[in-house]
């Protein structure tokens, strides 16, 4: 029977109730009482669905700085060794999806780390890990939006002799937030900044639009959102392919040596950096509960779509540092879309063309992992409905569709918000902080979830465990630190946003949680005087 509420205080019954775990199998039964997501989901669409994550931004922008470093010298490059980066980061995301398919074979609900971390760490940790994963998934849905725009400015300012000046190089303040609109006016005077109250404003229209798209139709269900997503990822494929074969004609050996210009640091920084690239894949996990059959597909979809990515990442940094050397200092449009500016250096006609289709892969590239990523944020905030850390009307499902569609209006409305007052520079940063962090935490739990409940059944197990496991958090937490140690490092923000997450659990998940124990309380004890009354 639930205990009566009790304020938040450092006594044996709080300290009880933070570490309060859910059983998995009151989580299956939960999802099963209450209807759940409908389940639509193929092993096909499931690697679909993780390629269209994971290929996007970062092999279409953050490859050139990954090889190259950064224009202000804060980041050092790998160079031709970037195809080791790619390689380490690889091994890195491997541990951990071996962790993840797991979990989701075993709890096939959705929420993802956030519910496997509520089965082992209990409650405080898993609001944590929710509150993480929203730097991941919330943020980096925010920071995508806003690259997307820029992609597409660029791709629009390539047409400026066909296209109406208005739509060719549209006004500063219609297509950037305010923060870079104040960065650009600073270099250029005429830039116009309008002000409302004497307040500057910068409305990012693109990337607002884009937003907006996505949420509907992920209102309309999760196969026609695969279906788009498997068209984004076979235009985007195609566009790297056509950058692969014809970039090798113009790859000079030369280009390769030195292979490893800043040693083992560029190796480790450019690791770190082509990390962003992987992120992705455990967005799937959050959408096990879609799946027709998550003990054996999940595990196939989260890995295969790993590998699959690691395949064509070597082949575009073997192509890319062929064609450019990396060892010296780089031009600004190299390190903003690499793919586009090497084709277009070769001279050839054709090629320019050629980068024009690369501008549209990577428009494609960035659409898909925008569906992705706020799929998983709203299927996160679901199952924290669910845990009534959240506002329970948010678990309705359209009766059309079944989704959550109020869910998915309200993550859709929280990121314009976003595109509106967020800094977008500082905020992508931290996204691979949130992911690593939640990479580590499902590590653990795994490990956890061994020693409490051996005897669960588990479809899919991690392969040399606590070997495996053990790795994952080396790994996720060896490049963590390396990256912290930089100066300047975003990191010094990552403290101040689990601050901010652990205030708002005593605030509110806290005595939430509490007070739903109290009414479930006095439903067992009416339920009880009623029983005794009809004996």
């Amino acid at each position: 029977m639930a205990e009566k509420f009790n304020r938040a205080t450092f006594t044996r019954s709080f300290l009880r109730s933070i570490t309060r775990i859910k059983a998995p199998d009151e989580m299956l039964a939960e999802a099963s009482s209450q209807g759940g997501l409908e389940k639509t989901l193929g092993v096909w669409d499931l690697i679909i669905l993780g390629v269209g994550a994971i290929i996007g931004s970062g092999i279409f922008a953050v490859v050139g700085i990954a090889a190259a470093g950064s224009a202000d010298g804060t980041s050092l490059g790998a160079g031709p060794a970037l195809v080791v980066s790619m390689i380490v980061a690889a091994i890195a995301c491997i541990f951990s999806a071996l962790c993840y398919s797991e979990f989701a074979t075993m709890i096939p609900v959705a929420g993802g780390a956030y519910t496997y971390t509520f089965a082992t760490l209990g409650e405080f940790a898993a609001w944590m890990v929710g509150w993480v994963l929203m730097l991941e998934y919330g943020i980096g849905f925010i920071a995508v939006a806003c690259a997307w725009s820029n992609h597409l400015l660029q791709f629009l300012s390539g047409f400026e002799h066909v296209l109406p000046a208005w739509l060719a190089n549209p006004p500063a303040w219609l297509t950037h937030d305010v923060f870079t609109l104040g960065k650009l006016a600073a270099e250029d005077p005429s830039i116009y900044v309008p002000h409302v109250l004497g307040v500057p404003v910068g409305i990012n229209l693109p990337a607002i639009i884009i937003v907006l798209l996505m949420t509907m139709i992920l209102v309309r269900g999760t196969k026609d959102s695969t279906k788009m997503a498997g068209i984004m990822v076979f235009i985007k494929m195609a566009v790297i392919a056509l950058f692969v074969i014809a970039g090798a004609f113009f790859v000079q050996p030369d280009n390769w040596t030195p292979f490893a210009p800043n040693g083992a640091s560029g190796i480790f920084a450019g690791a770190f950096m082509i990390f962003f690239a992987y992120i992705g894949f455990d967005a799937l996990a959050t959408s096990a509960e879609e799946c027709k059959n998550p003990q054996k597909d999940l595990p196939i979809g989260i890995i295969g779509s790993l590998l699959v990515t690691t395949v064509v990442y070597v082949l575009v940094a073997l192509v890319l540092t062929g064609m450019q050397d990396t060892s010296v200092r780089v031009s600004e449009d190299f390190l903003n879309a690499p793919m586009a500016f090497c084709m277009a250096m070769t001279g050839k006609s054709w090629a320019t063309y050629a980068s024009y289709f690369i501008s549209i892969g990577s428009l494609a590239g960035l659409t898909s992992v925008l569906l992705v990523l706020e799929m998983a944020a709203t299927r996160i905030l679901f199952a924290m409905s669910r845990d009534n850390f959240i506002s329970p009307k948010f678990q309705l499902l359209d009766k059309k569709f079944k989704t959550p569609a109020l869910l998915t209006w309200t993550v859709g409305a929280l990121a314009i918000v976003g595109i509106l007052t967020l800094n977008m520079g500082v905020a992508a940063e931290l996204c691979n902080y949130g992911t690593f962090t939640s990479f580590i935490i499902v590590c653990v739990a795994v490990l956890i979830l061994r020693h409490t409940d051996p005897t669960r059944p588990r479809p899919f197990k991690v392969p040399f465990s606590p070997v495996t496991p053990a790795l994952g958090i080396i790994c996720c937490g060896g490049l963590m630190v390396y990256k912290s140690l930089e100066a300047g490092s975003s990191a010094l923000l990552f403290p101040v946003w689990i601050g901010v997450g652990a205030i708002i659990y005593l605030l509110y998940g806290f005595i939430k949680n509490r007070n739903n124990e109290n009414r479930i309380h006095r439903e067992k004890v009416h339920g009880m005087f009623e029983n005794q009354e009809e004996i």
